[in-house]
């Protein structure tokens, strides 16, 4: 059976935010916004999570989603590659199971804001262009042309010394899109062939809101993300009452 996949990965070591996958924002751990975004997908066949922790396994299954197995320790290492993950979860689900994914849609826990229309419009979209990848994007918050280097003395280095002043006005600048780190959707063949999620000259942008894309690494993200959620939730509930 052919089916998209949507496979969230979560490891149990975080230096960043201890816990992080698990930790509480705005009254649920965080992965469960992802896996309830998931399970809301019209587009995706099966929800699953793939985790070393045991803790992470269960509160992932209070929630609804697969933990059909166990990731291996080799797996959840700081330099553990996503694509190594992926492969791991597309062979064990042909091995054991038999079962074989349209695609599979990479989803992180440290992408809260994302909904279940992000997820479907992706998939639909990698559909219609007959992708081998498609990955979530939003607006850059800087244009390259904006940016500097900066030596061991504090001065600044020309990224694009070609670039006259005049190309530094807004109006003038062409649109530049930044990886959101939301969703990845991409062909099971393609990544076992090509061992990346952005294979070179086939890989297509979905555009999301910036309010979307907030991504979650450091302690003070998860607080900003924090009250967000919390803004938007007595929003959401105002509007309901209104």
């Amino acid at each position: 059976m052919a089916g998209v996949v949507g496979l969230i990965t979560a490891r149990g070591g975080s230096k960043g935010v201890p816990q992080k996958n698990i930790k509480i924002l705005a009254g649920k751990p965080l992965i469960a916004w992802t896996i309830e975004a998931a399970l809301q997908s019209q587009e995706l066949d099966r929800v699953i999570v793939s985790t070393d922790d045991k803790q992470i396994a269960s509160i992932s299954r209070q929630y609804g989603a697969e933990v059909p197995f166990i990731r291996p320790l080799k797996l959840a290492l700081d330099d553990s590659s996503h694509v190594d993950v992926v492969l791991h979860a597309i062979e064990w689900l042909a091995e054991q199971e038999q079962y074989e994914t349209e695609y599979v849609t990479l989803l992180q826990p440290t992408s809260p804001f994302r909904i279940a229309a992000d997820i479907d419009g992706a998939i639909n979209f990698a559909r219609e262009k007959k992708a081998k990848a498609v990955i979530g994007m939003m607006e850059a918050p800087s244009h390259p042309v904006c940016l500097r280097g900066m030596n061991e003395e504090g001065l600044l280095l020309e990224l694009f010394p070609e670039k006259e002043e005049s190309a530094l006005r807004r109006q003038v600048l062409a649109d530049v899109y930044a990886f959101n780190g939301a969703l990845y959707v991409v062909r099971p063949d393609a990544i076992k062939e090509d061992k990346t999620f952005r294979p070179i000259n086939e890989t297509y942008g979905y555009k999301m809101p910036t309010k979307r894309s907030w991504e979650i690494d450091t302690e003070w993200e998860f607080l900003i993300a924090s009250l967000l959620m919390e803004n938007q939730i007595q929003t959401d509930s105002l509007r309901k009452t209104a």
